[in-house]
């Protein structure tokens, strides 16, 4: 009863396409293929993401990263955050996972949002496309736009949420394990 609880969603969905494939067998079997392609590609990047989270885990400890990303970081724990997420590979699902274990190893709310931030909008092979399809003035003006607008999201959104709000965020972080 608890994996139908669990992968009710997924049920109900699967549901949904074979109904849309009764009515229409072209668009039923579009939506199976998009489907399919999705789980491919989820399949071929959540290992290495966990390997890498495992890896950051136990290789770095929670001293080191409170004292470059923690509450105390300042510009460095910034910093950090966007060259962090910038040069991540991956689609944007796989920056929740890493966000998680940075908030096991206390890094600052604010510096989280920004290497989510990162991750979404400044990675460097997306840069670097920009620069050879847009040009560089395009590239460099979205990349000089994009950082501090993260950096603003980031810390408006550390005014906005409260610190009980944040701490249960850190505590549902604390149990995943």
């Amino acid at each position: 009863m608890k994996v139908l609880k669990r992968y009710k969603f997924f049920m109900i969905t699967m549901l949904i396409i074979l109904i849309m494939t009764i009515f229409d067998r072209d668009l039923g079997i579009k939506a199976m293929h998009i489907s399919g392609y999705s789980i491919k590609e989820m399949i071929l990047i959540i290992p290495p993401v966990f390997i890498l989270l495992g890896l950051l885990d136990i290789w770095v400890p929670r001293e080191i990263m409170v004292k470059f990303m923690g509450e105390g970081s300042g510009l460095k724990g910034i910093i950090l955050a966007i060259i962090l997420g910038s040069a991540a590979a991956g689609p944007l699902y796989g920056a929740f996972p890493i966000a998680g274990v940075f908030m096991k190893k206390g890094v600052k709310f604010s510096n989280i949002l920004i290497f989510i931030g990162a991750w979404s909008t400044t990675k460097v092979p997306m840069f670097l496309f920009e620069m050879s399809a847009l040009g560089v003035p395009f590239a460099l003006t979205r990349l000089f736009v994009d950082i501090p607008g993260i950096i603003l999201i980031a810390y408006t959104l550390s005014i906005l949420i409260s610190k009980d709000e944040v701490e249960k965020i850190y505590g549902k972080a604390e149990m995943m394990e």
